[in-house]
């Protein structure tokens, strides 16, 4: 019995450390059965693991690490001074390091100027909480597609953070923390208060931060002084203070910005339709100040570049050091010039006046002339002409003559300069060009037609190119204002498409540079106010090194071959080419240089009057006219009165201590004796004679066949009409022709019927 119990007893015990697990060698330990499946975890998602490991040491290090604190929202961060110079370190303009600041509180800011700022920056300002992702993406591309652009995605209190807190950078890490700020601000500030730090905080312009100084910088009162179309014109300010600046380079646009913000307000149900237009018609009287500033259209200009680049943040209160190109002697130079010269134009209704100066080879701008006086009011002195789209007139016409080049007409090709008309626009009334002077010289060859700025000429030289040719080598020569061809005609050759002054300085830069396009670039160096270097055009500085240029050292790309560039060039510094319209010593000629390319242009309503003039070092464009783009006296049409003693004085200045500087002749043009008259090959048919270049392979041909026999109406000395049969005679006369038309030179041209041209180019 006992044995018994003792292995029940046994069995008992064995069951019970079974059930326990502790002695069964099947079972394993719970260590070994977590350290199994903890490896097995790892393995299974170790790459999960290691990029989650990434991202949250990536995202503390990019971006919590160096997070400022929302508190500094109450501080005013601290600033340096932008100073912008010239190429020789004349401090121009300096943008004063202490903001002009003056806190107010919301209750002190009219209800307009609030309303104004939360329709055109933020319209859920009260109803998001800091971001507002969809809302804010889907209206910024409405925005950019109605209003064009007239507002980012950020909320008001993601600006409030960017502006105050981080780096203009434009990154994602930058963003991510605008974003975390953001919700922060919210979290922290009621949604009046963050209003209140934003109207107080964001700048808007120059030393200008917060309503209450903006108010006083712009209109000279306090903030809560400001009417509907005041506040409307500061609430647009904010998201680029330099482009909409009244006091700006372009004060159109800040009219235009106006416009935007009032109709989000009336959209918005803030105001109504009524008191928009109202508002829209009130005129604005600023507080125009005259700053410590040099050559203001230029700075002004130069600061939008830089702002657009670095942001406004840096250039307000970052203390960059711009170098320009510009040289102050020369800007001050063409600045006394202009004002004199278009107070002297008073009697000829001439209000106003620009120049540019600039180096082709470099395209680095000497001087920037944008209006005759940048603080006259009154005439809207403000406004920089040179960045401004004016008819150019007859200035344009090289381009076209250019492409005729590349097709193989020559200096030496005819044009039948008679009256003359399109008309094979079906549904349009014909075209009919006249000269500037009203006359007709019948056979003229394409480089007299170009040196006197003959239109018939130039508008038949277009017929045979095509509008979509010129529009095409005047684009790729840097005129951007020719976009759609579909809306000019045979007028744009002479001056029926606008453009800027500054891309005209592109355009002939391309001349001067034998064919390579060198855009303009108007600066030197920016470094930071501890002298690191942020950006260096090396380009300028290796230049200026060498002691012998070259045109064929010239970087960039070639838009017109040297051929067609030397030829251009050549018309255009030929006085005996000019002389019939502009006479043998007129202001197209700089005294002691005679190597000196020029060309102007006239409007036919005489709104614009432009010279433009360049050797292959220099460049200067001139333009007179009214800003309010009325007419000038018609005395202005003979191309010489006007901008061309303006630009004689500029351009003598400029080559006073200057060689005088032919354009390179390329090896493959040659000189040929053609036919005055013809442009053929002389022959023995007796006829005078000149020497004219040619690119080699379109070389005159044929032998001057123009004594010709045919019939004539003796009743009228002419030529007789096809089919005609009485009162003809067969008779020896000169007959030249051009791609049109046949015109007898010895005959009879009273009362010359108008040549009607059907078709262009001819079959």
């Amino acid at each position: 019995m006992p044995k018994s119990r003792n292995k029940k007893q046994k069995v008992s015990t064995v069951t019970s450390r079974n059930i326990s697990g502790k002695s069964d060698i099947n079972q394993k330990p719970f260590v070994v059965i977590f350290r199994q499946r903890f490896f097995s975890f790892l393995q299974k998602y170790s790459l999960a693991l290691v990029l989650i490991t990434v991202f949250v040491l990536s995202f503390y290090w990019l971006i919590l690490k160096d997070l400022p604190s929302v508190q500094k929202l109450v501080n005013q961060p601290p600033s340096q001074t932008t100073k912008i110079f010239d190429r020789n370190q004349v401090l121009l303009y300096e943008i004063y390091a202490d903001q002009n600041r003056t806190l107010v509180p919301l209750s002190q800011i009219p209800q307009n100027l609030k309303n104004a700022t939360i329709a055109i920056e933020d319209k859920d300002f009260y109803k998001h909480k800091g971001v507002n992702l969809i809302g804010g993406v889907i209206r910024a591309v409405k925005d950019m597609i109605i209003y064009r652009k007239l507002q980012g995605g950020s909320t008001i209190t993601q600006q409030l953070v960017k502006n105050a807190l981080l780096t203009p950078e434009r990154t994602v890490t930058r963003k991510i923390k605008e974003i975390i700020l953001a919700v922060l601000v919210e979290t922290l500030y009621g949604k009046d208060k963050i209003l209140e730090l934003y109207l107080n905080q964001v700048p808007y312009g120059g030393t200008a931060w917060g309503v209450e100084a903006a108010a006083q910088r712009y209109f000279g009162k306090k903030a809560s002084q400001l009417n509907l179309a005041e506040s409307a014109l500061l609430a647009g300010l904010p998201v680029a203070p330099s482009l909409y600046s009244p006091f700006g380079s372009r004060p159109d646009l800040a009219k235009r910005r106006q416009e935007g913000v009032l109709k989000r307000m009336v959209e918005d149900h803030y105001i109504s339709k009524e008191e928009a237009e109202r508002a829209l018609r009130e005129p604005l009287k600023f507080n125009l100040q005259k700053e410590q500033i040099k050559a203001a259209h230029f700075v002004l200009y130069i600061k939008e570049l830089v702002t657009q680049k670095y942001g406004s943040n840096l250039v307000e209160r970052g203390g960059l050091r711009v170098t320009t190109t510009l040289d102050w002697n020369i800007q001050n130079f063409a600045q006394e010039t202009v004002a004199s010269e278009v107070a002297k134009l008073k009697n000829l209704k001439v209000g106003n006046g620009a120049a540019l100066v600039i180096k082709p080879p470099t395209g680095e701008i000497l001087a920037m002339v944008g209006s005759r006086d940048y603080f006259d009011t009154e005439h809207d002195g403000n406004v920089n002409v040179t960045l401004a789209e004016r008819q150019p007139g007859s200035a344009i016409k090289p381009i076209n003559y250019a492409v005729g080049l590349l097709k193989g007409y020559t200096p030496g090709t005819v044009f039948i300069d008679t009256k003359t008309c399109f008309a094979n626009i079906i549904g349009q009334k014909a075209y009919c060009p006249v000269n500037y002077d009203g006359h007709f010289r019948g056979p003229v060859q394409l480089r007299f037609a170009l040196g006197n700025s003959l239109n018939i000429p130039a508008v038949k030289m277009l017929a045979l190119n095509s509008v979509h040719d010129m529009v095409a080598t005047a684009s790729a020569m840097g005129i951007s204002t020719f976009k759609d061809e579909s809306r000019y005609g045979l007028s744009l050759t002479l001056g029926g498409g606008e453009v800027r002054m500054t891309e005209m300085a592109t355009a002939f830069g391309v001349f001067a540079n034998s064919g390579i396009r060198k855009d303009l670039n108007p600066i030197l160096k920016i470094t930071d106010f501890k002298g690191n270097i942020l950006e260096e055009n090396k380009e300028v500085i290796n230049w200026e090194k060498k002691k012998k240029h070259s045109l064929l050292d010239i970087a960039g790309p070639r838009v017109l071959p040297f051929n067609v560039t030397f030829l251009i060039s050549h018309i255009l510094l030929d006085n005996n080419a000019r002389a019939g319209a502009f006479g043998e010593n007129s202001l197209l000629r700089i005294p002691k240089h005679q190597a000196v390319s020029v060309k102007t242009g006239t409007t036919d309503d005489k709104r614009d009057n432009w010279t433009i003039g360049y050797t292959p070092s220099f460049l200067t464009v001139v333009w007179v006219g009214n800003n309010d783009n009325s007419p000038m006296h018609p005395y202005l049409s003979s191309g010489i009165t006007g901008a061309a003693p303006i630009w004689n004085k500029i351009m003598t200045y400029v080559l006073k201590d200057q060689p005088d500087e032919w354009p390179l002749m390329p090896s493959d043009i040659v000189g040929i004796t053609i036919c005055s008259l013809s442009g053929k090959l002389p022959g023995e048919s007796g006829c005078s004679t000149r020497t004219e270049y040619f690119i080699k392979g379109t070389e005159p041909k044929e032998v001057d066949d123009s004594k010709k026999k045919i019939l004539i109406d003796k009743t009228v000395n002419k030529p007789a009409k096809s089919g005609q049969t009485d009162n003809i005679e067969e008779q020896e006369h000169i007959v030249v022709k051009d791609a049109f038309s046949a015109y007898c030179v010895d005959c009879s041209h009273e009362n010359d019927e108008v040549v009607i041209i059907n078709r262009w180019p001819p079959e």
